[in-house]
């Protein structure tokens, strides 16, 4: 099973005032990405609000990333639905279109292993020529559990962890024994999860400052673990202020300003900065090193 290593944005979804995917901004966002040296992107998550969008439009985002990217770099898309029809649906466009992998959240509703586990089971035996990464956020049941009972499927390719136990994701690695990608997926313990020994990072302020979660890794690697701590540092007080003010909202508003191009509202149940929250926010923003790392 192929493995994938790296920074990974989590990447946004440029979205027009009638909530459809802006496409030209989509590109506009991938390229300046491309060139900060991102290492793959994983299109229509949580961050790209894939879940709140029609099927439809996850398709035409999937389909216009692909093409504009070129092989450039590779894509692993989120497939995740309440209905496992559409997930499948997704999943299928998905392995038929080159994406090089496919992952899902444990949907809504979705309240124990009996519910959570045939939906895994289906989705992955939808496309079966992709690994799968079960995305683990926030989970409401024992996650080593979930992923013993779904090791056994043919196309298991690993997890998105993004939680901050980190005994939890060091059993999860040495479940996979070396052969399952492991991203991080909680920003904030970027550091950390490197240490334990994740793959790679997936994450939504990789949108704004990969270069930065780069070189946590790098430093990481090279045995510099006091210079890796005062860089996470640096990069959470940025999340931390993004998260008091409204994080969905924040990010997309401080990528308009950084691509001079609108990347538009969040989408509901997300809302976007009032005024005032965006006087704060630029305020607030100046005082963190969100200069020096974007620059990375």
């Amino acid at each position: 099973m192929q493995t994938f290593t790296g920074i990974w944005p989590a990447l946004v979804t440029p979205s027009n005032p009638d909530n459809t995917v802006n496409l030209t901004v989509l590109r506009q966002l991938i390229d300046y990405l491309i060139n900060k040296q991102v290492d793959g992107f994983y299109v229509g998550g949580t961050t790209g609000e894939g879940i709140f969008m029609p099927v439809a439009q996850r398709k035409l985002l999937l389909e216009t990333a692909l093409t504009h990217i070129n092989g450039r770099v590779p894509i692993i898309v989120h497939v995740g639905a309440i209905s496992v029809d559409d997930a499948v649906d997704l999943a299928r466009h998905a392995q038929a279109h080159g994406a090089v992998g496919f992952s899902s959240i444990i949907p809504p509703m979705y309240t124990g292993l009996d519910s959570i586990i045939p939906y895994y089971r289906q989705l992955a035996a939808a496309a079966p020529e992709l690994p799968f990464l079960a995305y683990i956020l926030n989970p409401i049941v024992d996650s080593v559990e979930l992923l013993k009972r779904l090791s056994d499927i043919p196309n298991m390719g690993g997890a998105k962890y993004t939680g901050p136990d980190m005994f939890e994701l060091q059993r999860i690695i040495e479940m996979g024994a070396g052969q399952w990608t492991l991203f991080s997926g909680m920003d904030e313990e970027c550091l950390y999860a490197r240490m334990m020994g994740v793959t790679g990072a997936i994450g939504s302020t990789l949108n704004i400052m990969p270069g930065a979660y780069r070189q946590i890794h790098k430093l990481v690697d090279s045995n510099q673990h006091m210079k890796a701590q005062e860089l996470q540092e640096k990069a959470n007080r940025i999340t931390a202020l993004m998260i008091r003010l409204g994080f969905q909202g924040a990010l997309k508003e401080i990528l308009s300003r950084m691509l001079n191009a609108p990347v538009g509202n969040p989408l509901l149940p997300r809302v976007p900065l009032t005024d005032e929250q965006r006087q704060v926010f630029y305020a607030e923003l100046e005082k963190t090193a969100f200069a020096e790392l974007a620059a990375l």
